[in-house]
């Protein structure tokens, strides 16, 4: 039974493993060119461009992350209502959530959705850097044995790509590796951090929801510390720049299109008015636009004073001079 899993698993991972060294070995073709094929930063840079392909490619996904997270948050008050008339009644209470969820138009799992896509893709790194360095004669994808013996053997920062932390006896490894542990489990706490505190309102802070956060905003740091230990360097380089990418990708979406009533959404309106008055769109204080008020007008010339008209015998009286006496 175990290895009918085996075999299903490696089906579904096998077409995995030709997409991810494809995507690899393109940018190791261009840097390596510049730094040797062998080279432990042309693996590196390999690494961190193909965590930003597969970043990019999943930017759909973290949008509606990001509008069902803020949906969740603004239904707070409802559900907390809902919980409060049918608390007696499990599963009718269960039924009002779920059309509640619908009508909003979100998903309590959707937040879920890329950590779950990242996690296949994860392990195929993991496998190729693994097998690289146990067993380079064996190919998966379009890692041949030279390319798996070049990657497996890369050396940056004096660590080879497919050392462990508990894998080595070497000083220097062990140093680079908890770095690598710790700038993946900060990144993690800070992400989720950034979330709960800049994009939630202060009535979505309380209740069955903010508690699912909370737990996530400690438990998945705590679970990438604990197997960060047994992760390549190389995955470790992947992780975390994976991490980079969503603190800078959930701070432009935060900072643009926050949430209503959170402190995100102050701090946009306060940019918005700051700007508006630099411009002099609106007074900062009356609200007027520039130039609507008498203070601000500019004084018009006076109307030309057109002359009268005459008639020929007025003008001929005009023209001839007066009498000598």
């Amino acid at each position: 039974m175990i290895d009918f899993f085996i075999e299903i698993g490696g089906f579904i991972m096998a077409p995995l493993y030709y997409v991810i060294s494809a995507v690899l070995l393109a940018f190791h073709s261009v840097f390596g060119n510049l730094f040797g094929d062998a080279s432990g930063l042309a693996w590196v840079l390999s690494i961190v461009g193909l965590t930003l392909v597969i970043r990019a490619a999943l930017i759909p996904l973290f949008v509606k992350q990001i509008k069902s997270s803020r949906n969740m948050q603004l239904i707070q008050p409802k559900v907390r209502e809902l919980q409060k008339k049918y608390g007696h009644d499990k599963e009718r209470l269960a039924q009002e959530t779920m059309k509640l969820y619908k009508d909003a138009g979100t998903n309590p799992f959707a937040s879920c959705l890329p950590i779950l896509l990242q996690m296949p893709i994860f392990l195929s790194l993991f496998r190729l850097i693994d097998q690289a360095a146990k067993d380079p004669a064996e190919e998966r994808g379009l890692m041949t044995e030279t390319l798996n013996r070049q990657f497996g053997d890369a050396i940056f920062l004096g660590a080879k790509i497919s050392d462990t932390f508990i894998d080595t006896d070497l000083v220097s490894v062990r140093i680079l590796a908890a770095v690598l542990v710790v700038a993946m489990t900060a990144t993690t706490f800070l992400t989720q951090r950034q979330l709960m505190s800049k994009n939630m309102p202060a009535d979505a802070l309380t209740g069955p929801y903010a508690q699912q956060q909370k737990l996530l905003l400690y438990v998945l740091p705590l679970v990438f510390a604990v197997g960060g230990i047994a992760f390549p360097v190389g995955v470790l380089f992947y992780w975390t720049t994976s991490n980079l990418w969503t603190m800078g990708q959930q701070f432009y979406v935060i900072r643009n299109n926050p949430a209503p009533g959170t402190p995100a959404f102050t701090a946009k309106q306060e940019r918005d008015a700051a700007k508006a008055a630099r411009r002099g769109t609106v007074l900062p204080e009356t609200g007027e636009t520039p130039g609507t008020t008498a203070a601000t007008e500019e004084p018009r010339p006076a109307p030309r004073q057109q002359p009268q008209r005459q008639s020929r015998e007025q003008r001929k009286k005009r023209k001839k001079p007066p009498k000598k006496p």
